[in-house]
């Protein structure tokens, strides 16, 4: 759900009955980090918005006030319900939503679409390229899988190239100079995993997500952000992610050794 109708909903369930302007307030926690919040959040500073009782007038606040949370939340305050994008104590969870990604960013669903797992693409360049990072083989594949389908050639709107669908800024940092060599593309996206994955402590999905919308994103908004591509992105890794599992378990052990492409 957009934030704009979120924030409707929880005026319209803050204020029910009321006829009085509405206020929805930005708060800024100590960490720097930005809530929407339908009473001012304690330990944070908050500046108040007022819109009047039309809650479809209620404007774009992702866009205007930098909320941080995809989530909603309830608690009790001072006699009151109030709802935050803040999981602060006494808080539970009411629902989620996602927002539109913001002009720029690289955040994207992917070019590859779930499908059977394809076991013989480059099978062993991955065979390489995990054992060489300390990376699984089959997470390295679903990765590929879901950037471009294993299509060497590959070239996204937002400027990714190759198997790994790196963008030019990545591939320079790995030392990749033909960015549609296939093996130069799965080493370099290998490396980059293996990275991510000793950043996050070995969480996938937060490297996932990284992975496809950046290592300031993830840090911004705390965890995986509420971009619509980004979680649309994880959710179909997590799934080829499975799926190349299960496959490369079921391959002989000589089918697994299998031929280099």
């Amino acid at each position: 759900m957009p934030a704009v109708l979120l924030l409707g909903v929880a005026l319209t369930l803050a204020y029910a009955g009321d006829a009085h302007a509405r206020k929805v307030y930005r708060c800024v926690g100590r960490d720097g980090t930005v809530s929407l919040s339908t009473a001012p959040e304690p330990g944070s500073r908050c500046e108040a918005k007022e819109f009047d009782d039309n809650v479809a007038k209620v404007p774009n606040l992702w866009g205007s006030m930098g909320v941080i949370n995809g989530t909603l939340y309830e608690r009790q305050q001072d006699g009151q319900t109030v709802y935050s994008t803040r999981n602060l104590p006494g808080s539970i969870k009411v629902l989620s939503f996602t927002v539109e990604t913001p002009p720029g960013e690289p955040a994207h669903v992917g070019l590859g679409n779930i499908g059977k797992p394809q076991l013989d693409k480059f099978a062993a360049h991955f065979r390489t390229a995990a054992k060489a990072n300390g990376v699984d083989d089959a997470w390295l594949r679903a990765i590929a899988h879901a950037e471009s389908g294993f299509n060497a050639a590959a070239v996204s709107p937002k400027g990714a190239q190759g198997v790994m669908q790196l963008m030019p800024a990545t591939a320079k940092e790995y030392g990749v100079t033909d960015p549609f060599s296939a093996q130069d593309s799965i080493n370099a996206g290998a490396r980059h995993l293996k990275s991510l994955v000793r950043r996050y402590k070995g969480d996938l999905t937060l490297a996932a997500a990284a992975y496809n919308a950046g290592i300031g994103v993830v840090a911004r908004y705390g965890g995986v952000p509420p971009y619509r591509e980004t979680q649309a992105y994880i959710a179909k890794v997590q799934a080829l992610h499975e799926s190349y599992r299960s496959a490369l378990a079921a391959q002989p052990a000589k089918s697994k050794r299998g031929k280099k492409r």
